[in-house]
C-alpha cells in the first residue's frame, strides 16, 4: 500500500495536523533526516501493524511522525527530546488520552537503536523497526551525509574510515542493531548489507562513488 492509502483511514484532522505542522518540521533537520524520512517509518510502520489487533494506528501514526521532533535541540538526546515534545503537545489531547500520550511518547524515547533495554511497547518497537530502514545503498550514503553534515573538517580518508567504523559499529554481525519484529521487511536487506560490509573492497568501491556525488 502507498503511503497516502495508508493514512486514509485515520482520523482526518490528526493527518491535517501532522501533515501540516509534524512533518514540514523536519525540513531543517539534516539530510538523512528530512521530510521523506518521517514518511517512509510512517509508512513502514503502517505497513508492519496491518492487522494487528493490539496496535491503535492513530498512535502508531503519530509517534512515527514525531520519533525525530527531537532533532530541533539535540542529536545527541534526541529520541528523549521527542519524547518531551509530544508530552508538551497540548494539541495532541485532542485525539488521545494522557495514558495514550505517554505511549507515543515512550514509543519515540526508545526508537534509537543504540538503546540498551528493549522499547516498552509494540508501538515502540514498530517505530524503531521501521526507523530502521535498512536499504544497503541508503545506508551507506545517510551514514555519508551525516559525517559530511557533522563533521566537516574531516578529509576524504577520514570520512571513509568515519562510515567503515559506523557500519561496523552498527550493521555487521554483532553490531549494536538488532531486529524487533519476527518477520521484519528488514531481515534479508540486513544480511545484504552485511556482506557488503565484510566485502571492504566493494565497499570502498561504493564510498568512492556516493562521496563524489555528494560532494560535487
Amino acid at each position: 500500500m502507498t503511503y497516502n492509502e495508508l493514512i486514509k483511514p485515520l482520523e482526518p484532522s490528526l493527518v491535517t495536523y501532522i501533515e501540516g505542522t509534524v512533518i514540514p518540521q523536519y525540513a531543517s533537520f539534516d539530510k538523512a533526516h528530512k521530510e521523506d524520512h518521517a514518511r517512509s517509518v510512517v509508512e513502514r510502520a503502517l505497513s508492519m501493524a496491518i492487522n494487528r489487533a493490539d496496535v491503535n494506528p492513530d498512535m502508531l501514526y503519530t509517534a512515527a511522525a514525531c520519533h525525530d521532533v527531537g532533532l530541533s535541540v539535540c542529536r545527541e538526546t534526541h529520541h528523549l527530546e521527542s519524547g518531551r515534545i509530544i508530552r508538551a503537545d497540548a494539541r495532541l489531547r485532542q485525539w488521545f488520552t494522557p495514558e495514550e500520550i505517554e505511549t507515543i511518547a515512550q514509543a519515540a524515547e526508545d526508537h534509537r537503536a543504540s538503546a540498551k533495554t528493549p522499547p516498552r511497547s509494540i508501538y515502540g518497537c514498530l517505530v524503531a523497526e521501521a526507523d530502521r530502514m535498512i536499504v544497503p545503498e541508503t545506508i551507506i550514503r545517510r551514514t555519508i551525509q551525516f559525517g559530511l553534515s557533522h563533521y566537516p573538517e574531516l578529509d576524504r580518508e577520514g570520512h571513509w574510515e568515519r562510515t567503515l567504523e559506523h557500519l561496523h559499529e552498527k550493521y555487521a554481525e554483532g553490531g549494536y542493531l538488532k531486529l524487533l519484529i519476527k518477520g521484519s521487511p528488514n531481515e534479508e536487506p540486513l544480511e545484504r548489507l552485511r556482506a557488503i560490509i565484510r566485502d571492504e573492497k566493494y565497499l570502498r568501491t561504493i564510498f568512492e562513488k556516493q562521496f563524489a556525488e555528494e560532494t560535487l
